[in-house]
This record gives structure tokens, sequence and C-alpha cells, in this order.
């Protein structure tokens, strides 16, 4: 059996990134915004660490998601602002 330590967090910034930027028309959607605005936005938000074995679906955790919505797009929000004003580009 192999183990894994999975950020169940970061699956769920990654999954509400898209919605969150397709609100955003202005703002540049390019690879490297994309990263930076999800690894603030992980900053602000706390771990949520789960030990699962490969290929293992994150069920347990599924009814997580909807109490971490919230918390999740207002992070994700506040990284945009961040990154908008001080991108790491031209």
């Amino acid at each position: 059996m192999v183990l894994e330590l999975k950020n169940y967090m970061e699956k769920l910034v990654w999954q509400q990134l898209d919605n969150v930027l397709a609100a955003q028309p202005d703002l540049c959607k390019c690879e490297k915004c994309r990263y930076d605005i999800a690894a603030l936005a992980l900053n602000f938000l706390p771990p949520r660490y789960v030990v699962t074995t490969k290929g293992e679906t994150f069920t347990r955790i599924k009814a997580l998601e909807q109490q971490f919505c919230v918390d999740i797009v207002t992070a994700i929000s506040h990284a945009i602002t961040i990154v908008k004003a001080h991108p790491h580009h031209d």
C-alpha cells in the first residue's frame, strides 16, 4: 500500500480558481498569474492535510467543501487584488 500526504485545501483552491477568475475579465490569466494567485490564496487559508492511499477519492472530506467554499473564494479574491497590483511580469 502506497500512502500519500495531501493538502486537500490545494485541490479545493484549484477547483474554485477558474470560477473566480471568470468574474475578472480585466485580469491576466496567464499560468504565472494563476499560480501566484493560487499560492497566495493557499497562504491565507489553513491547510487541511489528509493521508490517502494512492488513487483513493477524497469522499470523507467532500463534506468540507461547502464549509470552506466562502473562505476559499475570499482568499482567492484577496490574492487576485495583490497579483493584479503587482504582477510578476510586464
